[in-house]
């Protein structure tokens, strides 16, 4: 006897049963009128797409040493080297571990933990900027997620299912790439319970339970349940194949990695070490005393800060960033591969017009970028307030060279009246082409001081006369724009 799920209905069957849905979900206002509801079945056709899909799903094709990863980490991100190293071989580590286990046809055993990771670390440190980076250079999509939304929400897990669903929109579809992704969850200690049983505490305990699933192993339906165009998309599926096709994604190699300030967490890790009696005493021995005591923190810290147990139990990986300092904003900006700067000079060259900034300049926006306690991102402030003017009013006249000075930093409105008085004055100008041929041997040096690992990595592509081209590039460009000979040596 066929069995009853199985029956295709007729078509007056789907039609009741699709009204009976739009009249719970809308009323009798809505009300569905179907002429002709007939499945058909299409065996053959569907077995060739469904081995097609098979065939073009991807697979992770891992080969990457830890060592290797944080070379190319080097390369955009100045400092916080242990959470580099943390993050590089853990990650590795991971997805190595899966395509050894794909190789051997091994199956990961019970209470097998993956290497979810937990950053610790204020804003603006790079948190974010890493793993994107870690994420691009191993070929995984990747999706952000904000832990304030879940409690805002009342969220009951289904936010997270969504992340999961946007991880195949990011792999394009393939179920497969997406189920080797990375999901990363911000401000995951504003779900930290106070201890109290009453107010928001309850949803935020409730955020960390529901997280526990995805966070191990479980299968997200990519069809919502509550949601009536994945129902109607079903439905369609079905009205053409006779079948019914459920996808989900398996959670169990999708890695998951969470930060946060943890403001106050230094508080509860010193009165710990002290209780102890392996405290600092009172001599701050770095120049980030916070991230000193971070770096001691354990799971029962974390437990006591708010979370729960099984929460923290799923989470066996901590790395800490330091707060930056002046000098390391400073390197930020002097990095040959940082973006603030390459936006900043976009933004110019969009006008036609070519802008260089001194050293002196570099470290007058790192001290002001540094009083804003925001990390990098007062970098980008910094820049906004010193250039903006000359953003403005630079593009409706013909100057198409700017030299941002220290005094251009101290007082932007003065020298942007100096600027326009006299346009080309020759000893701008002449700072302007030093700037350029000192761009080029810093691009020079810099190449040549990471030869070898960029030889490794691109093979005969950096090799000596070829350093020299970046230069050489530079220089013919400067030419074409300045060809007075009374300017250019």
């Amino acid at each position: 006897m066929e069995n009853s799920e199985n029956k295709i209905p007729d078509q007056k069957e789907l039609e009741n049963e699709l009204n009976q849905y739009l009249e719970k979900k809308y009323g009798d206002r809505v009300r569905l009128v179907v002429s002709t509801f007939v499945p058909k079945a299409a065996p053959e056709e569907n077995g060739v797409k469904e081995k097609k899909q098979k065939r073009a799903s991807s697979e992770i094709q891992f080969d990457m040493k830890p060592e290797e990863l944080i070379s190319y980490l080097n390369s955009f991100i100045i400092g916080q080297d242990e959470a580099k190293e943390i993050l590089a071989t853990k990650i590795c580590t991971h997805y190595n571990k899966i395509k050894f286990m794909r190789g051997t046809q091994s199956t990961l055993g019970v209470g097998s933990i993956k290497n979810n990771i937990i950053m610790i670390g204020p804003t603006g440190v790079g948190k974010t900027y890493m793993i994107k980076l870690i994420a691009k250079k191993i070929g995984v999509p990747f999706v952000k997620g904000d832990a304030t939304k879940f409690s805002e929400t009342g969220y009951v897990g289904g936010d997270v299912e969504d992340l999961v669903r946007d991880l195949v929109h990011e792999a394009n579809g393939d179920i497969e790439l997406a189920q080797h992704g990375i999901i990363y969850i911000d401000e995951i200690d504003k779900i930290a319970s106070s201890g109290n049983i009453i107010g928001p505490d309850v949803s935020r305990a409730g955020v960390q339970r529901a997280l526990l699933k995805p966070m191990e192993e479980t299968d997200v339906d990519m069809r919502v349940s509550h949601d009536p165009i994945s129902q109607m998309e079903a439905l369609e599926q079905y009205r053409r194949t006779g079948k019914r096709d459920k996808k989900a994604v398996n959670t169990r190699n999708i890695l998951f990695i969470v930060s946060g300030a943890f403001n106050g967490l230094e508080d509860i890790i010193k009165k710990r070490m002290n209780e102890e009696g392996i405290g600092f005493g009172a001599k701050i021995r770095s120049k980030d005393d916070r991230a000193e005591y971070l770096q001691h923190a354990t799971a029962q810290d974390l437990i006591e800060y708010g979370f729960e147990s099984e929460f923290i139990g799923r989470l066996p990986v901590t790395a800490v960033f330091h707060q930056l300092e002046v000098e390391d904003l400073y390197y930020i900006l002097k990095n040959p591969h940082g973006p603030i700067i390459a936006s900043k000079k976009k933004d110019f060259r969009s006008y036609g017009i070519e802008l260089t900034l001194e050293d002196d300049t570099l470290w007058e926006l790192a001290k002001m970028a540094h009083q804003q306690c925001t990390g990098a991102r007062g970098l980008i402030s910094a820049i906004e307030r010193v250039l903006l003017k000359f953003e403005r009013t630079l593009p409706s006249t013909d100057i198409r060279q700017l030299v941002a000075t220290k005094e251009m930093a101290k007082n932007p409105e003065h020298e942007l009246d100096e600027l326009l008085a006299n346009p080309y004055d020759e000893v701008r100008l002449r700072r302007h082409h030093d700037l350029v041929a000192q761009e080029r041997d810093d691009m020079r040096a810099y190449i040549k001081a990471r030869q070898p690992e960029f030889q490794d990595r691109y093979g005969i592509l950096f090799t000596g006369n070829r350093t020299s081209y970046v230069g050489l590039c530079q220089k013919i460009k400067f030419c074409i724009k300045f060809p007075n000979p009374d300017i250019i040596p």
